[in-house]
């Protein structure tokens, strides 16, 4: 198998077609920290109100 082949890489780049074997967009590096800023930004909650005391009888 190899070239021509569409189950391995080498045959997807021959073919010039993509998929499992290879994917379309680069895979992502370890040492990459790039993030995208959220499109909203953070809302905080408010406090939870804290529960009245039982009364014992």
């Amino acid at each position: 198998m190899g070239r021509g082949d569409r189950r391995t890489r080498k045959g997807k780049i021959s073919i010039r077609s993509y998929g499992n074997a290879r994917p379309h967009q680069a895979r992502k590096s370890a040492g990459t920290t790039a993030t995208k800023p959220s499109a909203r930004p953070a809302v905080r909650k408010a406090p939870a109100k804290k529960a009245a005391p039982r009364k014992s009888a």
